[in-house]
């Protein structure tokens, strides 16, 4: 996961569940579980759309190749390291 994908999944994961907790409270579910059920449905989509935001972002860019991903030793990118 680069660099990009990880801010872009902060803000998804929010924008997500904030969206169903919208969608949750129209609907007239005013418990703590349709704060916990929201709040998971944001953790589990953020990592695939930021991921995917990051990847469709660089695919527009003509000097980025993105055919070719830097292999990381970790979860997190080397801070130093050329964006993937």
């Amino acid at each position: 996961m680069d660099r990009l994908a990880i801010y872009f999944a902060v803000l998804a994961g929010a924008c997500v569940a904030g969206a169903a907790l919208i969608v949750a409270f129209a609907l007239g579910y005013y418990s703590f579980w349709s704060f916990l059920v929201c709040g998971v449905i944001g953790v589990v989509t953020a990592y695939p759309i930021g991921f995917w935001i990051s990847r469709a972002i660089k695919r527009e860019d003509p000097n980025f190749n993105h055919r070719k991903p830097r292999q990381s030793d970790g979860i997190l990118p080397d801070p130093k390291a050329p964006e993937i």
